[in-house]
């Protein structure tokens, strides 16, 4: 099959053929740079997803359990399909749309150059089939001519009227005319013999050669065609297996799903620690109205008593506005008030301390291992920093060339240091690591079962009763002056006689096991004096009469009940011993110091304890 023998009339339908087969390799161009675009946006569109869903830094605590790992890891391999798509459309571009240009661009130029070829000699066999044609009227001008001449002489001829010499001139024009005729009837024959030999030439030889060319070209177009076809598909296959390993990667994240392994992390993670609370106490109405027992105990945790607090942690303008206003109801005296925020300040919990004793024994140990994990780690990490520069100092030491050996001294130096630190703090939270893990086995076992070993920091906020009380007008006063103070600092706590002058949510104040450190600073130090008033207070309104004596060794009220869940062994002055399951009243809470004022019920002897050795348990009322 040629396009020559086969289309040697059909120079114009192949020329329109081979341009639509150019135009055709350009949309197939254009459609696989358009698709690089789509697989690009894909892929953008893909990252731009696990991004958006990838865990923030402080949802990383949430993403410790199976299902989140899961999906974390399933978000990585949708990262690495997203690459492999990129890679799918830079191979395209790169393989594809480019030999597509080149090629576009090659066949034109060829297309071009056979065409004007084969118009070329087109116009030749144009000119010498004019050239024929030209020759051919002239002969038959000439043959015409000669025809009328020869008529014209036999005419003469045969006419008797006509002088010889008209017959001879009709004669010699006739020779003239037959001459002429003979001449274009040879160059006529030459140009039909010219004419013939080149239409042979061009439509058997020239005109063939050049639409074999055209031919070439077109199938070097399809089959091109065909090749970029099967090569797209290959750059895709090419990454399947990768594509398929992600894909595997997806499955293996999800059946390392495990719920119980879920189930197990939440109970460590929240897991507290503590017991759970004794069976509320039956609430005999006519005993307490006798005053044969105390006051009713209403035992709720004090984390669900804990009241809302703004971004700061004190209590909202708009709530303790109302509260104001409900106070208002009850009381006039604003120093009622004061006392409830005191309370309200007491039971909120505090940051986060060094040893982690604010948290529950559990939460404490898990906090207290990591910590010993990350410092452990960096002593590792800092090891090997100082064994290289070690093996450095010795290098240079061999060859001074290389370096001088006390550069390098500053840095061991440098290290050595922080190693020491490092090693520091590894014991201080290695102790703390161990009093936890001691005060959970303790606390296991039961209360009672161990008495910590320690020497308490008694506070000196008050040492014994109070030196001075004076009751007025039904509200207790009571003023203490502390001696250690260059200006007499004076501290004045006004409370309601009454029972309906106080109303908190009763609480179970457990802080902590008693492995925990006992408070380094007690009120001596500054820590645990509260001044609380109200800014439309009148200090002057509060202070005693004048003229009237203050009672010496008036007992403050009772804010509340303890119990004692281990005991303690008072060794320094304003403490006072208490044996395992004893009760006692509470007279002052805990300032932040760690320590809690209490009195015995059985001879009234008052004096501080440590808090965290103490379930407390505040009265309830109806006013506050």
């Amino acid at each position: 099959m040629s396009w020559g023998t086969e289309l040697w009339d059909q120079y114009d339908n192949i020329s329109l053929h081979t341009q639509k087969g150019i135009d055709f390799l350009e949309r197939y161009g254009h459609f696989i740079r358009d698709r690089c675009a789509i697989e690009m946006e894909y892929a953008g569109k893909l990252r731009r997803l696990v991004k958006n869903y990838l865990p923030k830094k402080k949802e990383e605590d949430d993403y410790q359990y199976s299902p989140c790992r899961a999906f974390k890891h399933v978000m990585t391999e949708i990262n690495d399909l997203a690459g492999q798509h990129e890679v799918i459309a830079e191979n395209l571009q790169s393989n594809v749309i480019r030999e597509v240009t080149i090629l576009v661009k090659d066949i034109k130029e060829e297309r071009k150059k056979h065409l004007q070829e084969g118009a070329r000699m087109t116009a030749n066999l144009v000119a010498q089939i004019g050239n024929l044609e030209r020759a051919r009227k002239n002969y038959e001008k000439a043959f015409k001519e000669a025809d009328r001449a020869l008529e014209n002489y036999q005419k003469a001829d045969a006419d008797y009227n006509l002088s010889r010499a008209e017959v001879e001139k009709q004669r010699l024009n006739m020779a003239v005319k037959s001459q002429q005729c003979e001449d274009t009837k040879n160059e006529y024959a030459n140009q039909l013999q010219k004419t013939n030999d080149m239409q042979a030439l061009h439509y058997r030889s020239l005109m063939p050669d050049v639409f074999r060319q055209l031919q070439e070209m077109d199938e070097k177009r399809i089959k091109n065609i065909k090749n970029f076809m099967i090569h797209s598909v290959d750059i895709e296959r090419d990454v399947f297996p990768i594509i398929s390993k992600c894909f595997d990667g997806i499955v293996r994240a999800a059946e390392e799903i495990n719920e119980k392994e879920d189930t197990q992390m939440v109970i460590d993670r929240y897991k507290s620690g503590f017991q759970p609370p004794e069976d509320i106490p039956f609430e005999d109405l006519s005993a307490i109205k006798s005053g044969e027992v105390p006051p009713p105990v209403n035992h709720v945790p004090i984390a669900q008593m804990r009241p809302a607090e703004t971004v700061k942690g004190t209590m909202s303008a708009g709530k303790l506005k109302k509260r104001v206003g409900i106070f208002g109801i009850f009381s006039s005296n604003k120093k009622l008030i004061e006392v409830c925020i005191n309370l309200k300040n007491n039971l909120s919990y505090g940051d986060n301390k060094e040893d982690f004793s604010d948290l529950p024994p559990n939460q404490r140990k898990k906090k207290l291992q990591q910590k010993v994990e990350e410092i452990s780690a960096k002593i590792q990490q800092e090891t090997a920093a100082r064994d290289g520069l070690m093996k450095m100092k010795g290098v240079y030491e061999q060859n001074s060339a290389l370096g001088d050996p006390m550069s390098i001294e500053g840095q061991l130096n440098e290290s050595s240091h922080k190693l020491d630190k490092l090693k520091q703090e590894l014991q201080k939270y290695q102790a703390f690591l161990d009093e936890a893990m001691e005060g959970i086995s303790n606390n296991r076992a039961g209360p009672g079962t161990h008495q910590p070993n320690m020497s308490p920091s008694v506070p000196s906020r008050r040492k014994g009763p109070a030196p001075g009380h004076h009751v007025n007008g039904g509200h207790l006063h009571r003023h203490h002056r502390n001696s250690g103070g260059s200006g007499g600092e004076e501290e004045s706590l006004s409370r309601s006689a009454s029972d309906s002058s106080v109303s908190n949510p009763t609480v179970n104040h457990k802080q902590s096991a008693p492995g925990t450190p006992l408070p380094s600073h007690g009120p001596e130090s500054g820590l645990g004096t509260s001044h609380t008033s109200l800014p439309d207070s009148d200090p002057e309104q509060d202070a005693p009469p004048a003229g009237e004596d203050y009672i010496d060794g008036e007992s403050l009220p009772a804010l509340g009940v303890c119990k004692a869940l281990y005991p303690f062994e008072a060794t320094s002055e304003g403490s006072i011993p208490m044996y395992d399951g004893e009760e006692l009243f509470i007279i002052e809470l805990d300032q932040g110091d760690g320590w809690t004022r209490v009195r015995r019920q059985a001879d009234g002897e008052e004096g501080f304890v440590p808090t965290s050795y103490i379930e407390c348990s505040l009265y309830s009322y109806n006013n506050c």
